[in-house]
């Protein structure tokens, strides 16, 4: 009996852990309103995919690289972790999640609510990043 109990407990302390990290990744706290907010788009939208990638090569592609490694022209200058976007751990992430990062933004990264102003181009923003995972 006292083995299945601390069989449930570290189940359970595993579980708590992996809703941790996967609701803050790189340390940054994510509302829970958009955690799970649901992407109003069609992730296999062609057109939609194409905005994405536009918008994506146009205000990420210097930081964040064209294949969302980190690795951009102005990477080097930024202080924080750029982050790997084909990573396992950067995908885990909601959808919800990258919307919130991508449009609010913190330290070096910009808030894009003047740039991208439409969240419906944000949201193909995020559908696009979704691909560098593949």
């Amino acid at each position: 009996m006292k083995t299945l109990t601390n069989i449930l407990i570290i189940g359970l302390m595993a579980i708590g852990f992996y809703s941790f990290t996967s609701s803050v990744y790189d340390g940054w706290v994510v509302p829970d309103e958009y955690k799970s907010m649901v992407n109003p788009t069609d992730p296999d939208d062609d057109e939609g995919l194409e905005i994405g990638e536009e918008l994506y090569m146009k205000h990420c592609k210097s930081c964040h690289g064209k294949e969302g490694l980190g690795d951009g022209p102005k990477a080097k200058d930024q202080e924080g972790d750029l982050g790997d976007f084909s990573s396992e751990e950067f995908q885990a992430q909601t959808d919800g999640e990258l919307f919130y990062k991508t449009k609010e933004g913190r330290d070096d990264m910009p808030n894009f609510n003047k740039k991208i102003p439409d969240d419906e181009e944000i949201w193909f923003v995020v559908n696009y990043m979704r691909t560098l995972g593949e």
